[in-house]
């Protein structure tokens, strides 16, 4: 399957492009006191061992901003600076090496507050993302369309873009998120006809684990099967770990990057005849450290094996007490039910 993706332009947050044709790089946010240095970086510590490419923290004042100096030297990933309302927290922020900022340029005060912000993110060369919520728009915006629209949050947006434009500054990246998904999609893909600014997607407050992502599965699902996003955030209510765990799997179903093991398998019927249920479930984990970028599959039987599951690196089809080992469609052999999880484990680590 391949996406044809909306061409933006590129910004570098610290070492990661946004944008161009760089991948779609995975975001995640610490839930942590970011004034806490310690707690701050063993979380991120912990998000950078899943998969998280660049973090975002929260400043809520001048010693959160300090505080970013030590955490930055103790991570590896970008980190971005979340920031509202008062510009010299940003100002500290970016004194203290910064990647990102995550800032509005109209919730800031009067525009000389913004062009010093603006001068020092130039000098080092700090892209800001411009982040639109539903809940946030102006109430001038609200009250001309009736109600928060997709056009209502593309203008909102657009505003603030046209501040940082007017000072001549373009390293912008825009989101537009809502918990409503529908306005969401909509939004991201009037914003995607007009501007050429990389586009941070997600669905924002989408709630907990279970119901999040399945907000989350088809919001961002939709808006990357549509070309649209150069980097991303599932926002969930629990550990963030989690949103970069699910992250890597969206990316991974639409084939937008490659994150190890594709495991497919079957929902079993009435022609299964091993216990094929809890195979998957035990072999699932202990294929999560594996990089190779493989497609294994687990199937029930005949039918739903070396012919719908052919384009499969590796599989198991079952029989009766048995399964037979496939690779790529063609058999290899005959392999006993209870040997199926030891044999198929084998085969995968030595491809």
């Amino acid at each position: 399957m391949d996406i044809e993706r909306k061409k933006t332009r590129e910004v570098f947050c610290g070492n990661v492009k946004i944008g161009g044709d760089a991948p779609i790089s995975i975001q995640s946010m610490t839930n942590t006191d970011t004034r806490d240095v310690k707690r701050t970086v063993d979380q991120i510590k912990s998000l950078e061992k899943a998969g998280c490419e660049i973090i975002r923290v929260a400043v809520l004042d001048l010693e959160a901003a300090q505080a970013l100096k030590e955490i930055k030297q103790n991570i590896n990933i970008p980190i971005v600076a979340d920031i509202h309302f008062d510009y010299r927290l940003a100002l500290e922020a970016i004194k203290h090496g910064v990647d990102k900022l995550r800032l509005n340029p109209g919730n800031i005060g009067d525009v000389d507050r913004v062009k010093k912000v603006v001068m020092k993110a130039k000098e080092r060369n700090i892209p800001i993302r411009i982040g639109v919520n539903a809940g946030s728009i102006d109430k001038k915006i609200i009250n001309k369309y009736g109600k928060v629209t997709p056009e209502a949050m593309v203008e909102s947006a657009l505003e603030h873009v046209e501040i940082l434009q007017n000072l001549n500054f373009e390293d912008i990246v825009i989101s537009l998120k809502a918990s409503d998904i529908k306005l969401t999609i909509e939004s991201y893909r009037l914003m995607a006809k007009k501007v050429d600014y990389p586009l941070h997607i997600g669905v924002t407050e989408a709630g907990t684990i279970k119901g999040g992502t399945i907000k989350s599965c088809i919001g961002i699902g939709a808006m990357l099967l549509d070309g649209i996003g150069d980097t991303l955030r599932v926002s969930l209510t629990g550990d963030p770990v989690e949103e970069v765990k699910l992250a890597r799997e969206i990316l991974k179903a639409v084939e937008l990057r490659n994150f190890g093991i594709n495991l497919i398998s079957c929902p079993t019927c009435g022609r299964t005849q091993i216990d094929l249920i809890s195979l998957a479930n035990r072999i699932e984990p202990k294929l999560t450290t594996i990089d190779k970028p493989l497609t294994v599959a687990i199937m029930g039987c005949a039918v739903n094996g070396p012919g719908e599951a052919k384009d499969a690196d590796i599989g198991i089809a079952g029989g009766k007490g048995s399964a037979l080992l496939f690779k790529k469609g063609e058999i290899i052999k005959k392999v006993k039910e209870e040997d199926i999880e030891a044999v198929l484990l084998e085969e995968i680590m030595k491809m």
